[in-house]
Formats: structure tokens, sequence, C-alpha cells
């Protein structure tokens, strides 16, 4: 009796994850992609998510918003994946194609392009997990301050100054790119 109570316990949390996952695969993919730039990446990225989900090592009580909290579980795992590789640069092969695939851009405009997206993923795997959060959410994602503020449990406020500090570094650093790169 107590295993086809465990049974049916274990089919309808698979039915109920299968349900989020259709609901919610595509956001959780366009976020890790715009923080990786790598199709590849963002899938593992969604697949280790939703892996999360299914071992049950999420406390689902903490969770009042499920897509939120997918997003940002998207973000920080792609953040994590750009960490992991350190400071090595990765052209990801759709980069690559887009770029051949549109021949209005010069090679060298295309490679300065490429090379300042890999600039700023590297410097985002530098900053804090939760600034770059934020700057991903407000600057990649295109959320507004009230949505991330919400979406972190955090003033409008602690968004705002944090933001500000950060865009700053990131230029002051640019400038620092530049001027090596020329």
């Amino acid at each position: 009796m107590a295993a086809a109570i465990e049974n049916i316990m274990v089919t309808q949390a698979a039915a109920e994850l299968e349900v989020v996952f259709r609901a919610h695969q595509a956001c959780v993919l366009k976020a890790a992609y715009r923080v990786t730039g790598s199709m590849a990446d963002a899938e593992d990225v969604a697949q280790s998510v939703f892996l999360r989900l299914a071992r049950g090592s999420v406390d689902h009580s903490r969770i009042s918003n499920l897509q939120g909290y997918l997003h940002r579980s998207a973000v920080n795992a792609a953040l994590d994946l750009i960490r992991s590789r350190g400071h090595r640069e990765v052209v990801p092969a759709e980069t690559a194609d887009q770029l051949q695939s549109n021949p209005s851009l010069s090679p060298e405009r295309a490679h300065s392009s490429m090379e300042i997206k890999n600039w700023l993923r590297q410097e985002l795997a530098k900053l804090s997990p939760r600034t770059a959060e934020m700057f991903t959410l407000r600057y990649i994602e295109g959320l507004d301050n009230p949505e991330i503020a919400e979406m972190m449990n955090t003033s409008q406020a602690v968004v705002a100054v944090t933001l500000h500090r950060t865009r700053a570094r990131l230029k002051k650093s640019l400038r620092g790119f530049r001027k090596g790169a020329s």
C-alpha cells in the first residue's frame, strides 16, 4: 500500500514538473542565452535549473513567484557558468554564424563587438552574484528597477544605488580595456 501511494506521489510530481517545464522553459532558456550568448550553454543552464526542481532541492514553500524564481535561477546559473570558465575567451558558434550571416558588418566591427561582449561577460563574472544579477536583470533582460526590487526582495533605492555603482565600475574597466586593445 505504501509503495502504491509513493508511486502516485512521484507520478503527480512528475506531471506537475512537466507543466512547469512547458510553461517556463522558453523564459528560462532566453534568460540564460542573453547572459551566456550561447544556445548550447543556455540549454545546459535550463537543464540544471529544472533538474534542481525535479530533485526537490528547492524549498517550494519559499517561492511566491515561480516565474521570477526560475528567471533568477537561470540568470544565476548562467553567471555561475561564466565564472567557472575563468578568463578563457569563448566565442559561441551562434555569434560566429550571426556575423557571417550579416554582411553589412565589417570584419573589424564584428570582431570588436564580439570582444566587448566577451569583456562584459568576464566583468559580470567578477561581480558579486547579487550585483551581477541586478545588472543582468536591468540591462540584459530589460526589467525596470521596481520589478528588480520586487523580484529580489529589496528596495528600489538599493537597486538604483547598486546599478549606479556597477555602471561606474564597468565604465572605468571599459576605458582600461579599450586602452589595452589599442
